[in-house]
């Protein structure tokens, strides 16, 4: 995308999400400034990264299928496959970048390539509940492993409507 990414990681240990988005947001930044000419002309990212704990299941597939779609849906590309940047490219040898992907926590079914290339196969629903993770931090996955990640996480407050509760009359 030309705005923004979309990582789907999997830290090993507390701290590795922040270590890793701190070096990797402080590098691009660098890099970006020497490559335009604007070393000390202000900030290149508007906010701090977002994150939030996905369900290694259905939830995790439906997810990457979300995010290796996305120059589709936003109709940068006639397939998925074509977008240079994506894990997809990567996986499926459409692009020669030295990059390795590490082992999905979930098996990626052999139809891969064909769901992500059907936009339509993530409904309204669905990614209306990966927008909410995105921009509020709520965990994704089923209501009850939701309910308990949030808990153990203490991000409960993610999962409640933003604002004050009504006065009740």
């Amino acid at each position: 995308m030309g705005n923004h990414w979309h990582l789907v990681l999997w830290p090993k240990e507390d701290g590795d999400l922040s270590r890793f988005m701190k070096w990797i947001t402080v590098t691009h930044s660098h890099r970006w400034h020497g490559a335009h000419g604007t070393v000390g002309c202000g900030h290149l990212y508007q906010c701090r990264y977002k994150s939030f704990p996905v369900q290694s299941n259905s939830y995790y597939l439906t997810l990457m299928r979300y995010v290796e779609c996305n120059p589709l849906r936003a109709g940068l590309v006639d397939k998925a496959v074509q977008w240079p940047w994506s894990s997809l490219a990567i996986r499926t040898g459409k692009d020669d970048k030295p990059i390795t992907l590490c082992k999905s926590p979930v098996e990626l079914p052999m139809q891969w390539q064909r769901m992500v290339n059907n936009p339509a196969a993530i409904n309204e629903t669905i990614a209306a509940q990966i927008e909410k993770s995105i921009e509020r931090g709520t965990p994704l996955g089923d209501d009850d492993w939701v309910i308990k990640a949030a808990g153990d996480l203490g991000l409960e407050s993610t999962t409640r409507p933003r604002g004050r509760p009504r006065k009740q009359s």
